[in-house]
């Protein structure tokens, strides 16, 4: 376990990460002469020769098919005119935000798997945690968006046109950026001024705000806060997803069109699977009233969302749309006779 005395070079390469904590980062290093922990280790991946190659494999695939899959679906609304509507627009942002998220955690994943040193940096685990709950935040607050589209286009489909434009879409996205890149950062912020001077082994397979914090040789009490603020903003996107929802299904059994009936619940349907993968895993993770879980079930559920729901979503958002399979089509055809003109 790499440690050195308090206030050299893991002083500065936190203060580096987050200058403006530098004073407070000072004060604490000041204090004592603790050895502090410069880099964690993960605990919940095997040896490579224990078994830890045969999980390698079928991730690399998975990830490959997250890339490929999402940058296809990004690529295709970008191209395909017929694609340009809100509600193909948010499934992009989606689709983007998938890429990123995950090539948060995974290829981390990945070099634990096939190394003998399953460690991570402190800067590196910081910019983890804040880049991964930034990216999710936001990728539920796109969530958010499109149920209030869907919401609009089926519960008030005359005033539709005029009130999503392009310009409240930019709008929308933006400002769920905001709001994910914004609200984690002092919650970073803090635990980058926390000393860490006892063990150093993280029991989950990525950088988590419990499983650091957990580690911290300090009162952690002020985490409560931060947690009951997440927690909000997790029921509240529930509830207005939910309540949009709900509304729909009313909307849509009140039609006498058996057609409009089935054309109106397919094309949310893909977007309600995914709230409810999306959400399900995260609400179970981290809206729970009990710290007992066992490490194995802590594993299993942040698997769910960190490597399953970016899996299924270009499936359910592909597969289960008409026009999108139809776009996606065209796109290659076009490649083909692309290629054969070139010969």
């Amino acid at each position: 376990m790499k440690q050195y005395s308090v206030g050299n070079q893991h002083s500065n390469n936190r203060s580096l990460l987050f200058p403006f904590l530098s004073s407070q980062m000072t004060q604490l290093m000041a204090s004592g002469n603790q050895t502090m922990v410069t880099e964690f280790f993960f605990s919940m991946f095997l040896h490579p020769q224990r078994g830890g190659l045969s999980f390698f494999i079928p991730l690399l695939l998975i990830y490959g098919f997250i890339l490929t899959g999402n940058l296809i679906m990004f690529v295709v609304i970008q191209v395909d005119m017929a694609l340009h509507t809100p509600m193909y627009f948010f499934i992009g942002v989606l689709s983007f935000l998938e890429i990123c998220y995950t090539t948060t955690t995974i290829p981390k994943m990945l070099s634990c798997l096939i190394s003998e040193q399953k460690s991570i940096s402190m800067a590196g685990c910081l910019l983890q945690m804040y880049f991964f709950h930034s990216l999710g935040i936001t990728e539920g607050c796109v969530l958010t968006a499109m149920a209030i589209d869907r919401y609009i286009a089926i519960c008030n489909p005359l005033h539709y046109p005029t009130i999503m434009t392009p310009k409240l879409c930019i709008q929308l996205t933006v400002g769920s950026c905001f709001c994910g890149f914004l609200l984690v950062l002092p919650e970073i912020a803090w635990i980058a001024t926390l000393p860490f001077c006892g063990s150093n082994q993280i029991h989950q397979i990525f950088c988590d705000f419990t499983p650091v914090l957990s580690l911290a040789c300090t009162d952690t009490s002020l985490v409560v806060i931060a947690d009951a603020i997440h927690a909000v903003e997790i029921v509240a996107s529930f509830l207005v997803i939910a309540v949009s929802y709900i509304q729909i299904i009313m909307v849509i059994l009140g039609m006498h069109s058996t057609e409009g009936r089935h054309k109106a619940f397919s094309t949310c349907a893909a977007h309600l699977t995914v709230f409810l993968l999306f959400f399900g895993s995260v609400a179970v993770m981290y809206l729970r009233f009990s710290a007992t879980y066992s490490m194995f079930w802590d594993t299993a559920i942040a698997v769910t969302f960190v490597i399953l729901a970016p899996f299924f979503n270009p499936i359910i958002y592909s597969l289960r749309n008409k026009d999108m399979k139809e776009a996606i089509g065209r796109l290659f055809r076009y490649q083909k006779r692309a290629s054969w003109a070139g010969k």
